[in-house]
């Protein structure tokens, strides 16, 4: 008996998996035989990706929503989809297709994940030629995240904090730890600017 296998990735924590789920459910595939992950794709050795590899039998079909949940250089992906082929189990990605084991097959397989890299290198490229203008430009440049101003709700947060745990703070506040320990750190630092 033959199955058929899922596997959604996405590749920060902050991301959402929704929408590959979706997909994965109208193309058939069970919510039993969904194996998804929020894993970096810059390596192939994420755990429920190898504890799926091991489940796959010959003629078992393995559905992606895109060809670059395998992994996000060509090199990697190969080294993944054609032991696959090879093996028997069918490959079939959404928005390409079914992936045949055929030369023809693993030539489309390895040019269409030449020109995915090659759109990854080339943002990446122009992202950092957009940071070092910046810096040419704009002497107060700083990379990341513009710092958060200090308002009545952080004041609030950092007195209440003073006199109750950060899980207490948190719930009241309807905001997460995390985000507490943030607002402490920038209060603190504020106060030793003045």
């Amino acid at each position: 008996m033959t199955d058929v296998y899922g596997y959604a990735r996405v590749s920060t924590a902050n991301q959402n998996l929704n929408e590959q789920l979706a997909e994965l459910k109208a193309a058939g595939v069970t919510d039993h035989n969904v194996y998804a992950e929020k894993f970096t794709g810059t390596t192939t050795d994420r755990p429920k990706f190898q504890k799926l590899l091991q489940q796959l039998k010959v003629n078992d079909t393995l559905v992606v929503t895109k060809l670059d949940r395998f992994a996000r250089n060509t090199r990697e992906a190969l080294a993944v989809i054609e032991p696959l082929l090879d093996q028997g189990t069918i490959i079939r990605v959404l928005n390409l297709g079914t992936i045949e084991n055929t030369p023809m097959g693993k030539m489309i397989v390895r040019t269409l994940l030449s020109v995915a890299e090659m759109e990854r290198d080339m943002i990446v490229e122009r992202t950092q030629a957009g940071k070092e203008y910046a810096k040419k430009k704009n002497l107060n440049y700083r990379e990341g995240r513009p710092r958060r101003k200090i308002g009545e709700h952080e004041w609030a947060v950092y007195d209440y904090l003073k006199s109750h745990s950060a899980n207490q703070t948190a719930q009241a506040f309807n905001i997460s730890r995390s985000t507490v320990f943030r607002i402490k750190k920038q209060v603190i630092g504020k106060v030793k600017e003045i």
